[in-house]
C-alpha cells in the first residue's frame, strides 16, 4: 500500500494516504489527438475509471488496474510495481507521483520493444539526478507540455476540484528508441 505523503509544497494539506489524485479525462483526449496507440492499452493506475472511460471512447480495448478497488466495475486488482510478466500492450496511466520513477521503471522493464508508455507527470519530473539517469538510459520520444493548467482531484472529487498551480506534461516512451526527446505543446 502507497503511504502517506507530507504537505506539498504548495499547499499545508495532507496527500491523499494512496496518493489518489484523479486526472481530468481532458488530458487523455488531447493525449490523443497527438499520439496512436496500440488497439489495448493497460491503465495501470486506474483509479475510478476516469482515463480508462476516455480511452474506450477513444476506440480502444482497456485493460484497467489499481492496487486497491476505488469502485470502478473493470478494475483488475494489480500491483503494477510487482507485476513481472512480459507485457504487449501500450499503457497510459497518472501513476502515483511518489511512485512515477517506479512505475516507468517496470513499464520500460516489462514492455517489449515498440511499446509506448505514456506517463501524465508534473512537468518538475524533469528534475532529479536519479530521473537524469533514466532520461539518459531511456530518453522519452516524445514530451507534451500542457500549456493551460489540467486539474488533478484529490480522491477523484473533481467538484471540489480548483485550479491548479501545477504544471503536467505527458512523458511518452517508445520502448527501444534512442533519440532526442522531443518537446512539444498540448492545448
Amino acid at each position: 500500500m502507497y503511504v502517506t505523503l507530507g504537505a506539498s509544497n504548495h499547499s499545508d494539506e495532507i496527500r491523499e494516504q494512496n496518493d489518489f489524485y484523479a486526472t481530468d479525462p481532458k488530458a487523455v483526449r488531447l493525449l490523443l489527438e497527438r499520439e496512436q496507440f496500440s488497439p489495448t492499452v493497460w491503465e495501470c493506475a486506474c483509479g475510478q475509471g476516469h482515463l480508462s472511460d476516455e480511452l474506450a471512447r477513444g476506440g480502444y480495448d482497456v485493460v484497467s488496474s489499481d492496487i486497491i478497488d476505488r469502485g470502478y466495475k473493470k478494475t483488475e486488482i494489480v500491483d503494477f510495481l510487482k507485476y513481472d510478466n512480459p507485457n504487449e500492450m501500450d499503457i497510459i496511466t497518472n501513476p502515483p507521483y511518489k511512485y512515477a520513477l517506479e512505475f516507468i521503471e517496470n513499464a520500460l522493464r516489462i514492455s517489449k520493444d515498440g511499446t509506448k508508455i505514456a506517463m501524465f507527470l508534473r512537468l518538475s519530473f524533469l528534475e532529479g539526478k536519479a530521473r537524469r539517469k533514466l532520461f539518459d538510459r531511456e530518453p522519452p520520444k516524445t514530451i507534451y507540455v500542457f500549456s493551460g493548467r489540467i486539474t488533478c482531484a484529490k480522491n477523484g472529487r473533481f467538484d471540489l476540484s480548483t485550479s491548479t498551480a501545477m504544471a503536467h506534461a505527458w512523458f511518452v516512451w517508445q520502448k527501444g528508441y534512442k533519440g532526442k526527446s522531443i518537446v512539444d505543446w498540448i492545448n
